[in-house]
C-alpha cells in the first residue's frame, strides 16, 4: 500500500469537500435568491442580472482553461494557481457579506446600484471557484490509473456532496434567517472559512510536476490539441451525438442549478424553507448516486441515463405547472385538495426528483463516455469532454434571464430548461445503444 500516494489522493479529494458549499450556497440556493429579492431593484431585474453573471462566468472560464493551464503546466506552477484562484474566491466572498440592501456606491462621479458591485464580485469568486476546479481536476491523472480513476473520481464527488450537505445543515443551526433576512449574509463567511480551512490539506500535500520551458508552445499546443480532438472526435459518430445529447441536457442542469434558490423563491419559499429544500435535495442527490450506480449495472448506463432525463423533463414540468395551482392565478381546487396540492408542495416534489436524478445522469453520462471512448484516446477525448461542458453552459442560464425579463415572469425563463431536456432527450434516443 502507497500511503503517500493514497495521503495525495485524499488531500486533493478534500478540494470537493471544501468548495462544494460555494456551489450549493452561494450559487444554487441562498446568495442567489438573496441576490434577486433584497440586494436587485426587483426580482425581474435581478434574474436577469444574475443570468448575465453566470453566463460571463462561463464564458470566460472556457475560453481561459486551456491558456492558464498550458501556463501552469509549462511552468510547473499549477498549484500556485490553484491557490491563487482559492483564495480570489475566498476574497470575494468575504466581501460579498458587506452588501445591504437599497446601498448606493459614488465611482468614478458615477452612482452605481448595490446589486451591480455585488454581481461584479460574485463573478469575481464564481470565476475563481471555477479555475480552482479546473486546476485541480487537471491532478487526477497524476492520482489515478485507469483502474482506479472511476473509483478515486467518484470518492471526491461523494465527499462533495457530503460537504454541501454539512454546510447547509451547519447554516440552519447557526443563522437564524426566518426572522431576520440580514442573517443571510453571514453564510458567505460561513462558505469563505469553509473553503480556507478544508482546502488547507490539498496546498499541503499535493505535488507539482517539475516546470517546463516555452509557455508559447505550451499555450499553442493546448489549443493545437482541441483542434485536433474535435477532428478526431467528429470520425466517432456515436460520440458525436451523445456529446451534442449533452450539450442540452447539461445546459439545461447548469440552469437549474443557476436558479434553484431564485424560483423557489418565485413560488413564496422563505430563506430558512430554500436551506432545508437544500438539504433535502442533497440527501436525495446521495440516494440516487447510490441506488442508480446499482441500476446502472443491471439495466445498462444508456438505459439508467434514459431514465433520468425522463424523470428531469417531468421534474422541471411539474415545476413549471406548479405557480397554476394558485386560487389568484388559474387553478383552484377544493380546500380539502388545497394542502395536498399547491405550488409549494408540486415544487418540493420536483426537486426532490431533480436532486434524485442529478447525481445519476452526471456520473451516468461520464460512465457512458468512457464506454464509448477507444482506449488509445481516453485522455484526448475526456479533456474535449470537459471542455465542451464549459464552452456552451452560458446558454441556458442566457436566455433565462432574457425570457424572464421579455415575458416578466421566472416561468417563461423555464421553458428553455424544458426544451433543452426534449432536445437532449431526442438526440440520446438517437444513440440506441445497449451499454
Amino acid at each position: 500500500m502507497d500511503f503517500k500516494k493514497n495521503k495525495e489522493i485524499i488531500a486533493w479529494s478534500l478540494y470537493d469537500f471544501a468548495n462544494q458549499p460555494f456551489t450549493t450556497l452561494i450559487v444554487t440556493f441562498i446568495f442567489s435568491k438573496f441576490f434577486v429579492e433584497v440586494l436587485a431593484k426587483n426580482e425581474i431585474a435581478g434574474t436577469s442580472l444574475w443570468s448575465l453573471g453566470i453566463s460571463i462566468t462561463a464564458i470566460f472560464v472556457s475560453l481561459l482553461s486551456p491558456i492558464l493551464g498550458a501556463l501552469a503546466d509549462a511552468g510547473g506552477y499549477r498549484k500556485l494557481f490553484l491557490i491563487i484562484s482559492t483564495y480570489v474566491c475566498v476574497f470575494a466572498t468575504i466581501i460579498l457579506y458587506f452588501f445591504e440592501p437599497d446601498q448606493i456606491y459614488l465611482i468614478g462621479g458615477c452612482q452605481i446600484h448595490v446589486s451591480i458591485i455585488s454581481l461584479c464580485l460574485f463573478i469575481i469568486a464564481n470565476i475563481g471557484f471555477e479555475f480552482g476546479t479546473v486546476f485541480c481536476n487537471s491532478y487526477l491523472t497524476d492520482l489515478s490509473d485507469n483502474q482506479n480513476i472511476g473509483k478515486i473520481s467518484g470518492y471526491a464527488w461523494g465527499l462533495g456532496f457530503v460537504g454541501g450537505l454539512l454546510s447547509l445543515a451547519l447554516s440552519l443551526v447557526l443563522f437564524d434567517v426566518s426572522d431576520n433576512i440580514n442573517n443571510v449574509r453571514y453564510i458567505n463567511l460561513l462558505v469563505a472559512f469553509w473553503l480556507i480551512v478544508f482546502s488547507l490539506p490539498t496546498f499541503i500535500y499535493l505535488k507539482d510536476q517539475k516546470p517546463r520551458k516555452g509557455f508559447k508552445r505550451h499555450v499553442k499546443s493546448s489549443i493545437n490539441a482541441i483542434v485536433t480532438t474535435f477532428k478526431n472526435i467528429s470520425q466517432h459518430q456515436s460520440i458525436v451525438k451523445f456529446l451534442i445529447a449533452r450539450l442540452f441536457y447539461n445546459d439545461a442542469l447548469v440552469t437549474i442549478f443557476a436558479f434553484g434558490g431564485v424560483y423557489a423563491g418565485h413560488l413564496g419559499f422563505s430563506f430558512l424553507e430554500v436551506l432545508i429544500l437544500g438539504v433535502v435535495l442533497n440527501i436525495a442527490a446521495c440516494i440516487g448516486s447510490f441506488l442508480f450506480g446499482y441500476l446502472e449495472d443491471k439495466i445498462g448506463v444508456f438505459r439508467m441515463l434514459n431514465i433520468t432525463l425522463w424523470v428531469l423533463l417531468f421534474s422541471v414540468l411539474l415545476a413549471f405547472i406548479a405557480p397554476f395551482f394558485d386560487c389568484s392565478k388559474l387553478i383552484c381546487l377544493p380546500p380539502s385538495l388545497q394542502n395536498i396540492i399547491n405550488p409549494k408542495v408540486l415544487f418540493w416534489i420536483a426537486g426532490f426528483f431533480i436532486g434524485l436524478m442529478q447525481g445519476p445522469n452526471q456520473s451516468g453520462s461520464r460512465s457512458l463516455m468512457a464506454r464509448l471512448t477507444p482506449d488509445d484516446k481516453k485522455n484526448e477525448f475526456f479533456g474535449f469532454y470537459a471542455f465542451s461542458g464549459k464552452a456552451t453552459s452560458f446558454i441556458g442560464p442566457l436566455l433565462f434571464g432574457v425570457l424572464t425579463a421579455a415575458f416578466g415572469t421566472q416561468q417563461a425563463g423555464l421553458l428553455i430548461v424544458v426544451v433543452f431536456f426534449i432536445l437532449g432527450i431526442l438526440f440520446f434516443r438517437s444513440l440506441r445503444l445497449t451499454v
